[in-house]
Order: structure tokens, then sequence, then C-alpha cells
């Protein structure tokens, strides 16, 4: 079994909290990791689960063991109770910990029974600081999820489709879902080709027949459950026009990759559209690294009208990082140049450049260097 690195971050919650709530898509390892933390755990998804601490409630509650509620959100009740029990000892923390897979709602249990008294924890796929550096194609091409991506290579494109069948066929339409199946399938491919592009839901309905807020409703179900990432663009006071429309990604390149029916890495080699791939692997494995060092950061990218352009800005409370992302081992000075001015015109301190060179090259606020050196970075 991997260790996670997030496992030091929930220990720390729960040293400060009576509730942690860690989200997370499905089969992203929530549950393995929750096991190794001890306690008692519930599947709330199992009914037989579901009744026995119905049943053994007070019992439960009163034990100094930590209470691991899986999928805690198919329980809407199960919250008032936790608020009671919690209530009823404030200063006793570590005490649940709720596993969730959809986002908006658990968080809306989460929002209206247990503020103030919870902290939330995001787990992602597996990353690269949880793999060895070798791993690094690998965990591109069939990406982090550990019942396949990366430790099992051989069940790819296998593994991912029924994980995209499954999600369709049953896991969304439990969540609230409205859309057929048939739609899903229509719109994750549609959002697939759209990778790492600006977020235009116009195009996309018009393509399926669907209004412009139908899509943008599902778009906000999407993001909920940890699939997609849609990165804001940067605002500045600046004289330049700038994009405004965010920018579309699926968060896990193995899903990518099997949604574009890449047979396998050669075949990756060939599209057209590998630089927007490694471009999304890049910013994934960067603020999920960020997560688990538990800096906080908020993060944009930027495009101005004359095409000055950053794929990934990270704001640390005012210290500006500009980054830009390109597949080549060789950057040229040009791709240099181009960020530079770009970083100048929202004053960023450091510049960035990511690409998959073997000799990174650190210039005090700039830096050329790869993947993996750019996370140690990150850790600085």
């Amino acid at each position: 079994m991997i260790p996670r690195k997030q496992k030091r971050i929930i220990q720390n919650r729960l040293e400060h909290f009576p509730a942690v709530v860690l989200l997370g898509p499905r089969q992203c390892g929530k549950t393995t990791l929750a096991k190794t933390l001890g306690g008692a755990y519930f599947d709330i998804e199992n009914p037989a689960d579901q009744q026995k601490l119905d049943l053994q409630w007070d019992t439960i509650i009163n034990e100094e063991s930590l209470v691991i509620l899986d999928e805690a959100q198919c329980l809407p009740e199960l919250f008032v109770r936790l608020r009671v029990a919690i209530d009823q000892d404030r200063k006793r923390n570590g005490r649940f910990l709720l596993l969730g897979s959809v986002s908006p709602a658990l968080m809306t249990q989460v929002s209206e029974s247990l503020a103030g008294r919870m902290a939330i924890v995001e787990l992602s796929p597996l990353i690269l600081p949880e793999l060895k550096e070798s791993q690094i194609d690998a965990l591109w091409f069939y990406g982090g999820y550990p019942d396949g991506g990366v430790l099992d290579t051989e069940t790819y494109p296998q593994w991912p489709e029924s994980y995209i069948r499954t999600l369709t066929m049953r896991d969304l339409p439990q969540w609230g879902w409205p859309a057929k199946p048939q739609t899903t399938q229509q719109l994750l491919s549609m959002l697939a080709a759209a990778h790492a592009q600006s977020w235009n839901a116009s195009r996309i309905a018009s393509s399926m027949g669907l209004s412009f807020q139908t899509i943008n409703n599902y778009m906000d179900f999407l993001d909920g459950t940890f699939l997609f990432r849609r990165l804001q663009p940067f605002h500045a006071n600046i004289r330049k026009r700038m994009v405004k429309s965010p920018k579309l990604y699926i968060r896990d390149t193995g899903l990518l990759h099997s949604l574009m029916g890449v047979r396998d890495f050669d075949h990756l080699m060939t599209q057209p559209w590998i630089g927007a791939s490694w471009e999304g692997f890049v910013i994934e494995q960067t603020l999920s690294t960020l997560a688990v060092l538990d800096r906080t950061c908020k993060y944009f990218y930027m495009r101005t009208s004359d095409q000055k352009e950053a794929d990934l800005i990270l704001d640390f409370a005012g210290e500006i990082w500009a980054a830009e992302i390109k597949l080549t081992s060789n950057p040229s000075t040009g791709d240099m140049a181009g960020l530079r001015k770009t970083a100048d015109i929202i004053g960023a301190s450091r510049r960035i450049l990511v690409c998959r060179t073997s000799k990174p090259i650190d210039g005090g606020d700039t830096l050329v260097t790869n993947l993996p050196a750019w996370l140690k970075t990150l850790a600085l």
C-alpha cells in the first residue's frame, strides 16, 4: 500500500476539530487511507452498517475511538445527530471522520449542521511525491487512481472505461444527476475534447442541442465530483484586455486519455493535443502537492487579448509566482522571454518554466525546471 501524504494533515486536523471531512473522487483511496487511522468504520451505503449505527448510536459515539463514516452524504439525517453529539462535548476533538465523493451534496449538509465543528481535507488520486520519480510518465499516461492507473497499468483502458461507465450509469444518477446516461457519455467526451481550453458553454450546448444554462448547471455539478477543474482567470488592474473565461481540465489524465481513445503512450505521442494533456497534468500535480504540503494559496491562469499568458499563477498571500508549462526537453529563449513579459505585467516575484529538461536552471527569481524538481521546490 502506498503511504498517502494527506494522512499527516488529517491527523493534525483531528487534533484540533471534533470532525474532519475528507473529500475526493470515487476510488481515489479515501477509504483505504481512513482505515489506517484506526477506529470504527461504517459504510453508509451499506444498509447493515446504517442499521448498526442507528441501533448502537449512543454506545458508538461515547467510545474513545475515531468513528469513520464513509459516503456520509447518503444519510442526510446523520448530520443533525452528529451536531448534537459534538455539542454535548465540544472540547473533545478527533471524534468523527466523514468521507464523501460529492462536494455539493456533502457540503450542504456540513454547512447547515457542522459549521464551526469540522475541518475539510481534500484527497486526490496518487501524485508524484507519493511515487518514484521514474514513474512520472506512467502517472501522466495512466493516471493516479490506486485501483488502476499507475499501479496497475495492465488494466488500461478497461479500468478507466469501467470507471466512467459506473459513474455514468450508477453514481451520477444516485447523486441526483438529471441527464440520461447517453447524454452524460456524450457530454464527457466533449469535455475531454475541450481539455485545457477556455470554457465555452454555448459551443457545447449548441453541439448537444441543449441550452447554455443546462450545460453550465451540468458543469457545476461535475465540478463537485472532483473529476473536473475550472481554473479561474487572474484579475489585475492593467491596461490590457484579459480573457475572463475559466479554463477546463479533466483532473486525472488517465481518464482524459481513455475518453479520447488513446491506446498507449506511443499513441499519445502522436496526438496534436498532447501539450494540453501535459499542461493539465502539471497543474494538477502542482495544486495537489501544495495541498499535501498544507500550503495555502490562490491559483489562476492568465491570458491577455494580445496573447501574453501564464498557464498557472500562484498567489501566496500577495507573493505571486507565474508559471508556464511546455512539453519540451529543450525550452527556447523565446519561451522564457514570453513568460517574463507576462510576469512583469502582473508583478510576479518568480517566473517558472516547467518542462522536461534534465538540467534545471535556478536563476533566483527565474527557474527553468522539470516536474519532479518543481514539486520539490514547492516544499522549500
